[in-house]
């Protein structure tokens, strides 16, 4: 489905309308992928818009920056209000927003230091990523036969879109074959993560997840739902998780920006469970869209309203 346009992009501090949004065609980031990124999204709450965990995603994004030596020279919290203030002049009460920091156009060739660092904020209307009934239902993944990046190869604690490349492979493969999504290994075959998601499982009344060094982004849905759990009060063990782990967990479930908490029903055609939503999944996903939708008190300050009352 096409984006659904809204009226103004942020680019470089400045304004511009949606369709005069441009790059270069030699722009550095076109021909060597030098780009990091975010994806946040703005909830319509009982109390009014409000984007969720905000700074955390673009402090995130200034580390991934780090890594490449492109920070933008626009202080933290300036970003910050650059993202607040294109949220409020689309006038979207709910949407997807997407920053992005990349190397532009000067000179073309491996070395990407005299290329200048531009930014993008753009926002648009998003709804559930894989597919409105998969919060409820969940979804059918496989395990990919792409295995995610080595260490020391490309920094797995950055979200770049270079490193979306392997993702790209993850996810074709997967709805190819008849699947909803992914599940990456890494270089030593313990399970990594989704395309684009972390993961999750629950056996024998403990909550699992995989380790940042088995090649995982630092999800922000991932550290809210740790921290949820220890709300909840479930035991939480972060682990490197053997493949076959996957296949004999009680519950397995992806988390994400996009993903929110999605349960997984089955991998390789392997019933998870019930094969549905399991209880405790359910339980973290009511006590993560309590927050999200201020139903509760914002006792870890997650939610940026637009329009403070």
């Amino acid at each position: 489905m096409p984006l659904k346009k809204s009226k103004k992009i942020w680019m470089d501090g400045t304004f511009v309308d949606w369709d005069d949004a441009r790059i270069h065609v030699c722009a550095h980031v076109v021909h060597y992928g030098t780009a990091v990124f975010e994806g946040i999204r703005c909830y319509k709450t009982r109390k009014g818009a409000a984007i969720f965990r905000l700074e955390p995603h673009i402090k995130r994004l200034y580390n991934s920056s780090k890594m490449y030596r492109m920070e933008p020279e626009i202080p933290i919290d300036k970003f910050v209000e650059a993202c607040i203030e294109t949220v409020r002049l689309n006038e979207m009460e709910e949407c997807y927003i997407r920053p992005v920091v990349y190397r532009g156009y000067y000179e073309l060739g491996v070395n990407p230091l005299n290329n200048p660092i531009n930014s993008f904020i753009v926002v648009w209307e998003w709804g559930k990523y894989l597919g409105p009934e998969a919060l409820n239902e969940g979804v059918d993944v496989c395990v990919s036969s792409w295995d995610r990046i080595a260490p020391n190869t490309l920094p797995a604690l950055a979200k770049t879109g270079a490193n979306y490349m392997n993702s790209q492979l993850i996810k074709m493969e997967a709805i190819l074959n008849g699947y909803s999504e992914g599940i990456a290994l890494d270089v030593s075959g313990y399970v990594s993560e989704g395309s684009g998601e972390n993961l999750f499982l629950v056996l024998e009344d403990k909550l699992y997840t995989t380790p940042l060094g088995a090649s995982v982004l630092p999800g922000i849905t991932r550290d809210t739902v740790i921290m949820l759990a220890e709300e909840l009060k479930l035991e939480l063990v972060e682990q490197l998780i053997p493949r076959e782990m996957l296949y004999i967990a009680e519950e397995l479930f992806f988390t994400g920006t996009a993903a929110e908490i999605t349960p997984i029903r089955s991998v390789d055609k392997i019933k998870i469970g019930k094969g549905k939503r399991g209880p405790v999944t359910k339980e973290l996903q009511d006590l993560f869209f309590r927050y999200v939708n201020a139903e509760v008190k914002d006792r870890y300050n997650w939610l940026t309203f637009l329009h403070q009352k």
